[in-house]
C-alpha cells in the first residue's frame, strides 16, 4: 500500500511537470528519468482516469479539457501532500511537536499544572493537547490513540506501561455543622445514616467509594453524582451530604476533613502509555519528564 501511494504521488507530480514544460522528451531530462518511463507513467494515469490528459502536437504537448481538470486536483493533492509532510515533521519534533495528554478530573488543579508548568519551561515550543476526563473516557482514549500518555487513577490490564506518581490518601469531608465536625478521625462506619454526595457509576473514584463503605457495612442513600470532586466538596459545604475526597480536596469551600481509619482508603495516580507501540519524540520527552518529577 506505501508503494502504491508514493508511486501515485510521482506520478501525480511527474504529470505537473508534464503540463509545466509541455515536451516529453524536455520534460524528462529535467526529472532525470527515461523518456519511456516517463510515458508509462503518463500512460498510467490516463488508464486509470479513463481520460486522455494532453494531446500531442507537433511543438510537444497541450493539455486537454480533461487533463485541465485533472491537473488542478493534482496541483491540489501535491500541495496537501506536502503539508502533511510539514505537518508531520513537527509534529514529531521534540523540540517543536505535539504530544496529547489525558488526565482524570482530579489531578486538574495538583499534579497536572506543577508537571506541565516545569515541562513548558523546559520544552516551550512543544504544543501539549489535554483532556481532562472520567478514568473510563482517559483508559478509552489512550486504547484508540486519541491520546499518547495518560495520568489516571486505575493501572489499566492489557499492553500498557504504568509508572506510579504519587499515593493520595482520602478523607471524608463533612459540613461544619454535621455532627462529626469536630472529630479528627472517623470509621466509615460512623456515616450510616448519612446521605453520599460522589461520582457517578462507572467512575475508579466511585469504585473505590462503594467498595470501602460496603467493607464498612453500610450502604448510604446518593443525594447528588458529580465527576468533578471540586463540586462534589462544595455540595458537601452547603450542607447537602458526606463525601469522601482525596486530602487535596478537602476545605476548599469550608469542609472539614476527617481521617479514615482505614488504611486502604487510599489511591495510586500513576502514568501510563501503550507499550505495543514506540511513543513520537515529544510524547517520550512529556513522559520521561513527568516520571523524573515523581521520582524527585
Amino acid at each position: 500500500m506505501r508503494m502504491l501511494v508514493v508511486m501515485l504521488i510521482r506520478d501525480l507530480d511527474w504529470l505537473v511537470a508534464l503540463a509545466d514544460n509541455e515536451h516529453v522528451t524536455d520534460t524528462a531530462a529535467i526529472l532525470g528519468v527515461s523518456q519511456p518511463t516517463l510515458s508509462r507513467a503518463l500512460g498510467r494515469v490516463e488508464d486509470e482516469l479513463g481520460v486522455r490528459l494532453f494531446e500531442r502536437v507537433p511543438q510537444g504537448l497541450v493539455t486537454s479539457p480533461d487533463g485541465e481538470l485533472v491537473l488542478s486536483a493534482a496541483r491540489e493533492i501535491l500541495e496537501r501532500h506536502q503539508q502533511l509532510l510539514r505537518d508531520l515533521e513537527t509534529r514529531l519534533d521534540p523540540d517543536r511537536g505535539t504530544v496529547r495528554l489525558a488526565f482524570v478530573d482530579s489531578m486538574a488543579t495538583s499534579l497536572v499544572p506543577q508537571v506541565l508548568r516545569e515541562f513548558h519551561q523546559a520544552a516551550p515550543l512543544v504544543r501539549v493537547e489535554l483532556a481532562q476526563e472520567s478514568t473510563h473516557d482517559v483508559l478509552r482514549d489512550l486504547t484508540r490513540g486519541a491520546a499518547e500518555l495518560a495520568i489516571t487513577a486505575a493501572r489499566p490490564d492489557g499492553d500498557f506501561a504504568w509508572v506510579p506518581l504519587q499515593v493520595e490518601r482520602f478523607v471524608v469531608v463533612v459540613a461544619p455543622s454535621h455532627r462529626l465536625a469536630g472529630r479528627r478521625q472517623v470509621a466509615l462506619s460512623e456515616l450510616a445514616g448519612d446521605e453520599l454526595v460522589t461520582t457517578p457509576v462507572g467512575y475508579g473514584h466511585r469504585t473505590l467509594t462503594d467498595a470501602l463503605l460496603s467493607d464498612a457495612g453500610i450502604s448510604p442513600t446518593v443525594s447528588f453524582e458529580s465527576a468533578d470532586l471540586a463540586t462534589i466538596e462544595g455540595l458537601v459545604a452547603a450542607g447537602l451530604g458526606v463525601a469522601l475526597v482525596t486530602e487535596a480536596m478537602a476545605g476548599l469551600s469550608g469542609t472539614v476533613g476527617l481521617r479514615i481509619n482505614d488504611a486502604r482508603a487510599r489511591r495510586t495516580i500513576g502514568l501510563t502509555w501503550r507499550s505495543d507501540r514506540a511513543l513520537a519524540p515529544p510524547a517520550a520527552r512529556l513522559r520521561d519528564h513527568i516520571v523524573a518529577h515523581a521520582r524527585k
